[in-house]
């Protein structure tokens, strides 16, 4: 068997893993990025002032926010299960000595503490949690995508041929929930009026890169005869394709039906679509092909996956473009954000039980077909995910509040309360700034240039597959490898922030 063909065989056949193994793992990159925030602060409580050193910052960003999740997902995968407990009490230990060192002028009772926190009020322009999420989806999806083709990276976290629930499944959907939650339908003021298509106009322009990634890729593929899975899109299709026809498809949906409605299209959208794939052949011919022999002759057949799976993605985009119309409603109070949280959790807790209905009368999780259960699948954890992290800044938050003058880079700043006599209620006044402290941060750093961090690791993942023989790598070298690839990317990012360069095409 050549090694393409020894490739393609790792990755395909699988089954997942289980959704509580998925969802635990979901907290740790919220207690990474809160433990990197406690070290920050205690480093201040420590030196009396932030740390300024760039080399540094990248260095402990690395290793905190980055370099667990690496060890997660190879070495440390069949421990799985207490991770989240060992850096949860990692951080209870950081915070521990923040508080029984804070100086002896600001110790206040803990309950006055709690007071002052819970009337503390938040910027209200700037939802850290938004840019949190959308980066570490972009981080886990680059690791995943390297760390799959070496034999260190448990066959249940990759993709599900058929059913399942793996933990790429989740990033692919995930990255579609990431997307429309910044989309400009959402951006964009409900006091500005602008003609009903002009941001499905903008959409034309701002797609053409994807679609220029989607050949480029598609070409160097088969040039190559670089190894794929063609039952993921398909013979032709990628995920740049889907990326780019999703954003378009919901660019018109948005112009023709009410974004506030855009929560009852997502809906309609997945249940319609279960719908056909239950009473007619459609799911068979997604599975099987026309004559059930799982043909690929002719363009619909060759892409089946693909093209037909934009039905459930464009239901998750117009889920996701609901969710960050409500999040981006303003909320100036930690309190409002408490409420909101609460509200979240009910949500994602509704949402799994349908999940668990779905699953029982309709059809198992299927990101092949990218089905009904899929769909609520992804809204649920990315909405878990997301919560995870505005709970993680809100205790970054009150932490904060222990040591004057400390700052955490893409967290809440804390403002003063607004003059409801003579201001509106939404203009709130920063208390102070974080100066040059939020450049010096590597999730600003990616944050900036997201999809050419996204292309660099798809370039180094293939240039990786091509030099090294992935499959019988041994365990230290496989964990070198995936740290250099990851620094790598991560440095280039942290250059281009640093220089204030944003590579933007469109």
């Amino acid at each position: 068997m050549s090694q393409k063909h020894l490739k393609e065989a790792f990755i395909s056949n699988l089954n997942g893993t289980s959704l509580l193994e998925i969802s635990l793992g979901l907290s740790l990159p919220p207690l990474c990025l809160l433990c990197r925030g406690l070290l920050l602060i205690l480093y201040h409580l420590r030196y009396g002032k932030p740390l300024s050193s760039r080399k540094y910052s990248l260095l402990l960003d690395f290793l905190v926010l980055v370099s667990p999740l690496l060890f997660s997902c190879t070495v440390l995968s069949p421990i799985m299960f207490f991770m989240p407990t060992i850096i949860a009490a990692f951080c209870a230990g950081i915070f521990s000595k923040i508080y029984s060192q804070r100086k002896h002028e600001t110790r206040v009772p803990f309950r006055q503490i709690v007071k002052d926190f819970q009337k503390a009020y938040l910027d209200p322009e700037y939802i850290p949690a938004i840019t949190v999420f959308r980066v570490y989806v972009n981080v886990l999806t680059s690791i995943g995508i390297l760390a799959v083709d070496f034999p260190q990276y448990p066959r249940r976290y990759a993709k599900a041929e058929t059913y399942g629930t793996g933990v790429m499944d989740l990033g692919v959907g995930a990255f579609i929930f990431g997307n429309a939650l910044v989309c400009p339908e959402v951006r964009q003021k409900s006091c500005v009026t602008q003609p009903k298509f002009s941001n499905l106009a903008r959409q034309f322009f701002s797609i053409w890169p994807l679609i220029f990634l989607g050949f480029g890729r598609l070409l160097s593929v088969k040039s190559i005869e670089y190894h794929e899975h063609t039952s993921e899109y398909g013979v032709h299709w990628n995920f740049f394709f889907t990326l780019a026809f999703v954003r378009l498809a919901a660019s018109l949906l948005l112009a023709i039906f009410p974004k506030n409605k855009s929560w009852i299209v997502a809906i309609n959208l997945a249940v319609l679509y279960q719908l056909i794939l239950n009473t007619t052949s459609l799911k068979t011919f997604i599975l099987h092909g026309s004559d059930s022999r799982d043909t690929r002759v002719g363009f619909l057949n060759a892409n089946r996956e693909g093209l037909l799976s934009l039905f459930g993605y464009l239901a998750i985009y117009m889920a996701s473009v609901q969710a960050g119309l409500w999040l981006l409603k303003c909320r100036n109070s930690v309190k409002g954000w408490i409420e909101a949280a609460r509200f979240l959790l009910l949500t994602v807790l509704v949402l799994f039980v349908f999940l668990h209905v779905s699953q029982a009368y309709a059809d198992p999780v299927s990101r092949r077909m990218a089905n009904l259960s899929y769909c609520v699948w992804v809204v649920a954890h990315c909405l878990t995910f997301f919560i995870c992290f505005v709970v993680t800044d809100l205790a970054l938050v009150f932490t904060k509040l222990l040591v004057k003058g400390s700052s955490v880079p893409c967290c809440w700043n804390v403002v003063k309360p607004p003059n409801t006599g003579t201001k509106r209620e939404t203009e709130a006044v920063p208390v102070r700034t974080e100066g040059k402290l939020s450049h010096i941060c590597l999730i600003s750093a990616i944050n900036k240039n997201q999809l050419l961090f996204f292309l660099l690791a798809n370039v180094m993942t293939g240039t990786v597959n091509i030099l090294i023989d992935t499959i019988h790598s041994k365990t230290a070298f496989t964990l070198c490898i995936l740290h250099l690839y990851m620094f790598f990317n991560c440095l280039i990012m942290y250059i281009l922030h640093a220089k204030n360069i944003v590579l933007k095409f469109w």
